[in-house]
This record gives structure tokens, C-alpha cells and sequence, in this order.
């Protein structure tokens, strides 16, 4: 038997919460999806004037960083040509993002969930996912 540790709807809320307020300092409304950790979409918003193409973007950031357990920065250095995986950003349909803004959650060594983010640059999208992670390791 295995028992797992996940995020919930409050969990998720708190996440969005600090993203959002990073994503508002930084005056880029952003896109933020949080999901468990098999990559079930838990919570979602798009901030007023977030891009609408960003929206699916976003939830499939959340996707890789949770189900993969791995930041999808870190998927977008090794998918370029002559990479170990070269050409993975076309596995599962196209779900899997290699490009940053999605983080995995971790809580006590365990990937717990994950969040996306996008509608900024990589890096801004990466902060401000970093800041919903740090806002909310904070309330443990």
C-alpha cells in the first residue's frame, strides 16, 4: 500500500494567491494552474488581461512539473537538438512543455503537485511561479 501526499483545493489556493501577488508587483497578469501529483488540474485562474493562448499553456506547464517531477526549465535544456531528450516536447500529445514557468511543489522530498505559469517571458513566468511555491511553503 502506498500512501501519497497531495495537494488540495486550500493548498492550491494559496499557491495562486502568492503568484498572483508576484505576477501583480511585476505588472504581467499571468495565467496559473495548479495540479496534483499525477497532474490533475485542481485549481486555475487567469488574472484580468492574461493571454488567452496562455491558458492551456499554463495547465500544461503544471502538468509536467508535477507528473514528470521535473521543472520544465530543466526539460528545455536538455530537448534541444543533439539532447538526451531531443524531440520529448512531442511526447503525450504535445502535453509536455519545455519551456520555464512550471515548477514542481515539493514537500518533504515528495512531489506533492505542481505550478504553471504563463503570459510573461520564461523567466517571468518562472518567478512567479517560484513566488506561489515560496508563499506557500511559508503557511506549512
Amino acid at each position: 500500500m502506498q500512501i501519497i501526499k497531495r495537494l488540495d483545493l486550500n493548498d492550491a489556493r494559496i499557491l495562486l494567491e502568492g503568484a498572483r501577488a508576484k505576477a501583480t508587483e511585476i505588472g504581467v497578469p499571468m495565467c496559473i494552474a495548479i495540479t496534483d501529483e499525477g497532474g490533475n488540474l485542481v485549481a486555475f485562474e487567469r488574472m484580468d488581461g492574461g493571454k488567452v493562448t496562455s491558458i492551456t499553456i499554463a495547465i500544461d506547464k503544471s502538468f509536467t512539473a508535477s507528473a514528470a517531477k521535473k521543472a520544465t526549465h530543466d526539460y528545455g535544456a536538455i530537448s534541444q537538438p543533439g539532447g538526451p531528450t531531443y524531440g520529448i516536447d512531442s511526447a503525450i500529445g504535445g502535453r509536455l512543455m519545455v519551456v520555464g514557468g512550471g515548477l514542481p511543489v515539493i514537500v518533504d522530498g515528495d512531489v506533492v503537485g505542481g505550478i504553471g505559469v504563463s503570459s510573461g517571458t520564461p523567466a517571468q513566468d518562472r518567478e512567479v511561479a517560484q513566488a506561489g511555491i515560496d508563499h506557500f511553503l511559508a503557511t506549512l
